[in-house]
Formats: C-alpha cells, structure tokens, sequence
C-alpha cells in the first residue's frame, strides 16, 4: 500500500466520520485534509495523521475521541496491522508486512516513472537560466545556476508540467560592441581597450575570425569590428552551447535579444515597439519629461521605470517588457527567472513589470536568486585570465561530482566547494556514496543471478526485518519528495533524500541477505528480497537522473 492508497483510505473513513458530526451535511473534505507523515520514530509506526487535531474544532469534537473513531474505522482497512491514537489526538498508522512490502513489486514494475507525479499538471512554465553574455566562457556562478535550472525543470516535468529551458542570448547592446572591438583589437597586435574583454581567449577568437575572414584586415576600421563582432559572436556562442551540452544541461530555447529590436521587412513595429503600446493599453504608461515611463510603483516597485528616454533610445527596462509578454504570447502562463546575487533589484522590478502587463506579480513570475558559489584552492581560468571557467571546473571535478554538489544545498545559501572531498571515492563523498548504493544493488543482482536468484516469487509478506520496514518506509516517500521539491523549487531535496535512502539500503544489505549462505536452498525470502534490492536501485537511480547525475551500474 503506497501514501496515495493509505491517504485515500484515511480520507474514506474520515469523512463520513465528519458529516455525522455536521448531522449529514457535506464537509468537502479532500486529501489534503488528511495529510500523511512519515514518524521519525520507526516505534510509532510506519505512517501518522494529524487529521483528528485538524478538524476537531470545527466539528465541536473532541480530538482524542474523534481521533478513536478515526483509529476504530481504519484498523478494518485492508493491509492496515494496527492504529493507535497517541497524545491528544494523533493517529499511528501500522501497515502488515505484505501491504508494506507490495511496493517494491511496484517500484520495479513502474522502472523511469515510479516518482513521477501530477501535482504540477496543467502548468506550462517557462524557466530561464544561466542566460550569459555571448562575450566569453561560462564561469562558476553559472555553473551552479546550470545545475540548478535543470535540476529544476527535471522536477517539474517529472511532477506533470509542460516546461520550457530558455537561455536568452545578450546579443545587443554596448557590450556585444565593446566584444567586437576587443576582437578587433587583438586582430591588429594592439593591447585591449580599456573598456573591453581581455584574456587568451579573445585572442583565439581573433585568429578564428581572420582564419574564416582572411580579408577582414584589408578592411576598414568600422567593418573589422561589424565582421569581428557577427563572427566571434557566433564562436562564442557555440562554445557556450558545447559547454552545456558536456554540463549535461541541454535548452529548448536559444532566445535572441536581438529579436526583440528587429523590426518587420514592411517596416512593421519591433516587439519592443509593440511592447510600449501594449503596456500603455493597460494604463500603466505615462509620459513626462519627454520620456515614456511605466509606473511600476502601482505594484510594489521602489520607482517608476522609464522605458524610453527623451533622445528617443529605449532602456534595458523596455527589452525586459518585451520579452517577458512574448514568453506569454508563446502560451507559458508562468515564467521563472533564475538570476545571480547580484540581481536582487531585478526582483521587484519583473514582479512590477508582469502586473503592469496584466498578470498576477504573486502567481505568474518567480525570481529566484542564487548566491555566490566558490571552490576551495581553484584556479582562475588560463583563457580568461579573472574567472573560474565551467569547462575547467568540469574537468577537473567531473560533471557528476559539481551537478550533485551544487543541487545538494540551496539556491539562496552561500556555498564553498571542497575539491578534496569531491575527488574523494569513500562514503564521506556524497555524490561517491549515493552512486555506490546504486551500484552495489547491480552488483547484488548480478551475484544473485550467478547464485540461481530471481524474481520468480514474490511473497511481501516475508519483508519482516526492521531494515526492510525502514528502507520500504524510505521508498514510498520518493514520490512526495519529488512533488514537493518542484512545489518549492529545490533540488537538494532529492539529494539528501537520497542519501538517507542509500544510508537505509547499505544498512538493510548488511542485515539481510537476498543470496543464501553456503548450501542453503534459494527460498522465496531471497526472491523477495531481490525485488527489494531492485526497488532500490531504481528509485536511486530516478533521483540521481532529477539531479542530472549518472547512476553507474559498476563503482
């Protein structure tokens, strides 16, 4: 019996419970009135409620006496050993070993999608990280967001949502103009503008734009820097691509800044144009000083924004406007921002600007905002000379090693990495220990296949060892797990999930043993505990895959 299953059940008995009390009259009571624990004291049984306590008051009961009642009904459900009432009013729930135990059949038979959910279907979300400057490599703060967004995205989908992975490419703008002159200025042998990008790296991109363009420098000043720019952009950008790709973060969507600006070949209006009369027509625009300005402060921002000045030039606030109504005219009814810590003001003003546009600041945008990332005894990047590249990061610690330590904490703490403890291969390794786990069930099936052990029988009831309890308590949780940390957006949920559940299988796999000793017949214990120990395997593995890490079948 799974938490669904048992959730139902309570529901079923507490019902009619509650309407005799309001003398036949509909509560409307659902599952979320009835919401189940898991106890941190295995003694107190394998799941609790607090439903009595919840709705005595409003019923004029008791909570200990409709706590019995509740207790009374349940104890005759199947699958259900006992029900005790505890302290004022709580229910402990005790499931028999064979209704326990039916959940690892069920785990293996649903393989890849035993943890997914519908608790976010219906939702079509538009979820936009990293969204770097095409100007140089991907440096840690990014790294860490990469890991983050994806991780989050893998949640979404897996809890029933339609979900977009955007990167917005940063390609207008005074700095794609300083990039282009940097270019430039390494294509001609002469030191970097004062304002421009320094580093190796440009001097790569100056050697691939002449090697593309060996005429570039027969050309004049202003088509040097329009051929530099259009052709490292490009270089750039496709770096940045690969190094995602190889981060095992892979987008949807390669959003264009310069989309935003193009105007139609009939001379149509730009989206940044249209994006202007379209927040006027919902009242929000005013203008003053001849300038255009949106009145942000109607919705919780610190000033109004100016979104076109007096010269006629449109501020970054306007391609912001822009491009969060064409996420909307794309069909995504909420958009998450994912930005770095030192975005904080960003917060209000997109919360302003979607109320402006007609949307619910509180419902249809997120802005979450990550903190600073660091690495122990890391060096700054040869190529770029002042950053700590994601591609050097990666081949130094391996992709499995950063993504899982990165979605282990939350996004809005400050984190230091220990280089040492990641390259480590011993339990005190997180990543190391949880991907053990998963390889030792592998290992226990290949031992058990050598030793005539299969999955033939299936008898639950058998499942009687407290590790076995505990560990198939740990498994029935995975799917509550995953829909809570796509409710709350956070990944380090899943991972430190999985690192009780991998701490629960080692301690079970030294009390029971699926293969018999010496001349001992193969019994149905065995089978059963087979499918136990593939139980296991497999919810590791689905949750190592919501993080973005592998699950290696040999360690």
């Amino acid at each position: 019996m799974d938490p669904e299953a048992l959730s139902a059940a309570l529901l079923a008995v507490v019902a009619p419970l509650a309407e005799a009390r309001r003398e036949g009259s509909s509560v409307g009571l659902t599952s979320a009135d009835v919401v189940l624990d898991r106890p941190k004291n295995r003694d107190h049984g394998d799941w609790a409620s607090n439903a009595a306590l919840k709705l005595a008051k409003a019923l004029g009961a008791n909570p200990r006496e409709f706590a019995a009642e509740i207790a009374a009904g349940l104890a005759d459900v199947e699958g259900v050993a006992s029900v005790e009432v505890a302290g004022p009013g709580f229910i402990n729930i005790r499931l028999d070993a064979a209704a326990a135990g039916s959940l690892a059949k069920t785990i293996v038979e649903a393989g890849a999608a035993f943890g997914s959910n519908d608790s976010q279907r219906g939702n079509s979300i538009n979820l936009e990280f990293v969204s770097a400057n095409p100007t140089g490599p991907l440096h840690i703060g990014h790294t860490r967001w990469a890991a983050l967004g994806d991780s989050i995205a893998r949640l979404l989908q897996a809890s029933g949502a339609t979900v977009a992975r955007e990167f917005y490419i940063n390609d207008a703008g005074a700095q794609m103009e300083r990039f282009g002159r940097s270019v430039v200025a390494a294509m001609n042998d002469e030191p970097t503008p004062d304002d421009g990008y320094g580093g190796a790296y440009i001097q790569t991109l100056a050697a691939r734009v002449i090697a593309e363009q060996p005429d570039v420098l027969a050309q004049d000043r202003a088509e040097q820097v329009a051929v530099a720019t259009e052709l490292a952009y490009r270089f750039q950008l496709a770096e940045l691509q690969a190094s995602l790709v190889a981060f095992n973060v892979n987008f949807d969507v390669w959003f264009s800044e310069r989309v935003l600006h193009a105007t139609g070949e009939d001379g149509a209006p730009s989206l940044v144009d249209e994006a202007v009369d379209r927040l006027r027509a919902q009242g929000h625009v005013f203008d003053q000083d001849d300038a255009v300005w949106v009145r942000t402060t109607d919705f919780g921002d610190d000033k109004d924004r100016v979104i076109r000045r007096s010269n006629g030039e449109y501020t970054y606030f306007a391609a912001d406007a822009a491009y969060y109504l064409n996420k909307g005219d794309r069909g995504f009814a909420h958009k998450i921002y994912l930005l770095g810590a030192d975005h904080h003001g960003y917060v209000h003003r997109l919360k302003a600007l979607a109320g402006a546009a007609g949307d619910d600041p509180d419902k249809d945008i997120e802005v979450l905002i990550g903190q600073l990332v660091s690495v122990n005894g890391a060096r700054l990047s040869k190529r770029a000379g002042n950053i700590i590249e994601m591609d050097d990061l990666r081949e130094w610690l391996g992709t499995d090693a950063l993504r899982y330590s990165l979605g282990r904490y939350p996004a809005d703490s400050p984190l230091t990495l220990d280089p040492e403890l990641l390259r480590k291969r011993t339990n005190d390794n997180p990543v190391f220990y949880v991907q053990y786990a998963h390889a030792r069930t592998h290992n226990v099936g290949r031992n058990a296949e050598a030793s005539g052990v299969d999955r033939s029988a299936f008898a639950p009831e058998l499942l009687t060892h407290e590790t076995e309890s505990a560990l198939l308590g740990a498994l029935q949780e995975f799917p509550r797990i995953v829909a809570f940390a796509a409710e709350v957006r956070e990944p380090h949920r899943v991972a430190r999930y999985l690192e009780e559940l991998a701490g629960l299988y080692h301690r079970w796999y030294d009390n029971c043993r699926v293969i018999p000793l010496g001349d001992e017949p193969v019994e149905d214990v065995h089978r059963t505990r087979l499918w136990l120990n593939d139980a296991t395997g497999q919810v590791l593995r689905n949750g190592l895959d919501l993080l973005g890490v592998s699950a290696p079948e040999r360690m």
